[in-house]
């Protein structure tokens, strides 16, 4: 019996041990990305939940993104003060190469060592070919931190992976 607690304990903490993640295709990727082609990324407004705004979650999500696509292009730039396709048209125009505009969805950051709430995130990536002005590919990607956490996770350690795996498949 004893031997069967522990058991069923320690599954349910390997289980509460790992963050979830999910992807949502919203337009199949309709070509592959060329590495080393210089790559535009939009800074994302601020994320909310209920009425409180996360300051720096726009800058932190496109720098995850910017750090995503750094492995395979020297030229990746975060243009912060451009949060939509057009206005990278118009602070810089390429003839080739890509525009990437994050979009935060949903940015929760809960005290979840205390509640057992999880942080949350749901982020859209849009890459557009610069050349076309075309969609090349879209995505909303969610995730949710571990319910065991001694403190000091935070949604933005949500980002990397999820971002990292939807930019490798688009190469």
């Amino acid at each position: 019996m004893k031997k069967k607690v522990i058991l069923v304990f320690g599954m349910m903490l390997l289980v509460g041990c790992s963050a979830k993640y999910n992807a949502a295709e919203v337009t199949k990727n309709t070509e592959q990305l060329i590495k080393n082609k210089k790559v535009l990324i939009a800074q994302p407004e601020n994320g909310t939940y209920d009425a409180k705004v996360y300051s720096q979650s726009g800058s932190m999500t496109a720098m995850a993104v910017r750090t995503a696509f750094s492995r395979y292009t020297d030229d990746a730039a975060v243009i912060s003060t451009c949060a939509t396709q057009e206005c990278l048209q118009n602070s810089q125009q390429m003839k080739d190469g890509y525009y990437v505009i994050p979009q935060i969805l949903h940015w929760e950051d809960r005290a979840t060592e205390w509640s057992g709430l999880p942080d949350k995130i749901e982020v859209k990536i849009t890459v557009y070919n610069a050349q076309s002005n075309n969609v090349i590919a879209s995505t909303i990607l969610n995730g949710s931190s571990k319910w065991l956490t001694f403190g000091g996770d935070h949604p933005q350690d949500l980002l990397p992976q999820p971002i990292n795996e939807y930019v490798a498949s688009l190469y």
